[in-house]
């Protein structure tokens, strides 16, 4: 049976196409410009890949890679850089340049490569923050480009959105992401229903209990290879102090232990925890030394295991560094909310319905985990730190909330 194809722009370490290939996709082309992340696709799969900037990858060249025609391609994938859009940004400053950040042309490519080669469908995901009420100029722009796409070439685009958590469809990671879809002739687009939900309400619909970092984790084992993942910096020794599933608020005036920092005075992960028994938080990109999610034995994630929550293939590598590894991953969707989207356009604007089971699925464990690890007592070189500390006093209105450096809120 021959595959359905993908064009895919800012492939990054192959998160979307991974789900798409267990979907039955195939990555006709690929375009990154990153060459880590090209190295990494290059070491798993033998997809085309082109190394180079999208400003300068024209649709024709994409196109003869892919040995593709205009129109052929079943899909057009891709998740353009969303600093401009990052909730981040918001949260410390209360804006962000957006539209008028140079960064926010990704955009503009993909759209640009989807009127060229005018796919059968398009996927595209961001950050939540491109929809924010009030702040949604950058799905607006999209929405109004596909009017004037449409109108210049005869296409009949309509986009259907929706910010979907990674974790209500089986991923062990709560991960919030906005998703764009549509279909050159205008067919109808109904998102997935969730399928996992917390233990609580499991019992309301069907639904099964979200996967855990203990289902995804169990059978990874750490060894030497895995490099030295012990915390450093100034913040590593307080890491066993605080409780699996909690983060730097336990050490508030509101948590159970000391009070050595201000209430909400930092990032989410800042000293944030794994828990066995629920599913992790977000993978972080870029973090600081003393930001999470660390593993409940009070150390670093070890590449495998990052890959194992962002439910990438277990049969892919990921090369370089390990600060090159977590950017890749941090970046990247998770495979499996990818395979399940996959899946839904295949069959529903595609006329291809998947068939069996879900392949990147994470198995639950049979055996419930063990109990949480013990914490010890506050160090000595923290306990000065004891004392009355101000709540943060809203969005917009934190420490340098005109800058744009945030290096004070990740601890670093």
């Amino acid at each position: 049976m021959t595959k359905l194809s993908t064009i895919s722009l800012y492939t990054g370490a192959g998160g979307l196409d991974y789900g798409f290939e267990a979907a039955g996709f195939r990555t006709r082309v690929a375009v990154e410009m990153d060459a880590v992340c090209v190295e990494t696709l290059r070491r798993n799969r033998r997809w085309p890949v082109i190394c180079d900037d999208i400003n300068r990858a024209t649709t024709r060249r994409l196109l003869n890679k892919a040995e593709l025609r205009r129109q052929e391609a079943d899909v057009l994938i891709g998740g353009p850089p969303c600093q401009p859009f990052s909730k981040s940004g918001y949260w410390a400053t209360g804006s962000t340049k957006r539209l008028f950040d140079p960064r926010a042309s990704t955009l503009e490519n993909f759209l640009r490569v989807l009127e060229e080669a005018r796919p059968r469908s398009f996927l595209m995901e961001n950050v939540e923050g491109l929809g924010f009420r009030g702040k949604d100029e950058g799905l607006q722009y999209i929405k109004a480009r596909l009017d004037e796409i449409n109108a210049s070439q005869g296409t009949t685009y309509k986009p259907f959105t929706a910010v979907l958590n990674a974790a209500h469809f089986g991923v062990p990671q709560f991960r919030r992401r906005m998703f764009i879809v549509g279909a050159r002739d205008g067919s109808l687009f109904e998102f997935p229903k969730p399928t996992h939900a917390s233990a609580n309400e499991i019992n309301l619909d069907g639904r099964r209990r979200y996967a855990t970092p203990w289902d995804a984790l169990r059978g990874v084992r750490v060894s030497k290879s895995d490099g030295d993942l012990r915390l450093r910096g100034k913040w590593a020794d307080l890491l066993p102090t605080i409780p699996e599933g909690q983060n730097y608020l336990w050490h508030t005036e509101r948590g159970g232990g000391e009070p050595l920092f201000g209430w909400r005075r930092r990032y989410w992960s800042f000293l944030l925890k794994l828990s066995k028994d629920a599913p992790s938080w977000t993978i972080q990109a870029q973090p600081g030394p003393a930001t999470g999610p660390f593993h409940w034995m009070n150390r670093r994630l070890s590449i495998r295991e990052m890959g194992r929550l962002q439910t990438f293939p277990r049969d892919v590598e990921i090369v370089g560094s390990y600060a090159d590894a977590q950017r890749q991953l941090g970046n990247a969707v998770p495979s499996l909310l990818a395979e399940v989207l996959a899946r839904e356009i295949a069959s529903q604007l595609l006329g291809c319905p998947a068939k069996g089971a879900i392949k990147l699925a994470i198995r639950p464990s049979p055996t419930p985990p063990p109990p949480p690890e013990r914490t010890i007592p506050v160090p000595r070189q923290y306990l000065s730190l004891r004392g009355s500390h101000e709540a943060h006093p809203g969005t917009g209105k934190g420490y340098r909330a005109s800058e744009r450096d945030l290096s004070f809120d990740i601890g670093a």
